[in-house]
């Protein structure tokens, strides 16, 4: 594979010239972290609406699926695994429970707390967008081998880890991903 020469490169080179002594070593990870982020949730806000879904839906209803059957879990179960706020989950199950892909039922365990569910049609479409999805976004790897994937998710693991640490992040899983 042949070396690209990005803007990061310019910049980082720029950088050196203009205030020597200043490391720039970061600008070719951050900078090129940063742009792979931007490229990638454009393909995926674009990948999304030609599936039929949005973000928002597709997060609460992979949330319920990766529960596991019976595919049901209280309003604040939903929230710590989805980490958003309580009231952005009550606007999502009042949107996925009007369009069909859940509903509300009481808790067999108290009869005062509800839980939400997944329907028939939620996890029939969940299981749909998530394998289309999916399949699209191994094809965007396609330029790394199965080495250097490995290689490059170990490296970005690690310094999520470092900075989740540093910055008292909680680790959270992101949005919309099956």
């Amino acid at each position: 594979m042949t070396a690209y020469l990005d803007g990061s490169d310019r910049i980082q080179a720029a950088w050196r010239r203009e205030l020597p002594g200043v490391p720039a070593d970061s600008i070719g990870v951050i900078t090129r972290v940063w742009r792979l982020g931007q490229l990638l949730a454009d393909d995926r806000r674009r990948t999304l609406d030609r599936l039929g879904i949005d973000n928002p839906t597709l997060d609460l209803l992979s949330t319920l699926r990766r529960s596991g059957a019976p595919y049901r879990l209280t309003p604040s179960q939903i929230a710590a695994r989805s980490f958003v706020t309580a009231g952005a989950i009550s606007q999502r199950i009042a949107r996925a429970e009007a369009a069909g892909l859940v509903r509300r039922e009481r808790s067999a365990a108290d009869g005062r707390s509800v839980v939400v569910a997944l329907t028939d049609e939620g996890r029939a479409l969940n299981e749909r967008v998530v394998t289309e999805l999916l399949r699209h976004e191994e094809t965007l790897l396609d330029g790394l081998d199965e080495a250097q994937r490995a290689t490059l998710a170990e490296l970005l693991k690690t310094l999520l880890g470092e900075l989740t640490e540093r910055f008292g992040a909680q680790d959270r899983p992101p949005p919309d991903v099956a």
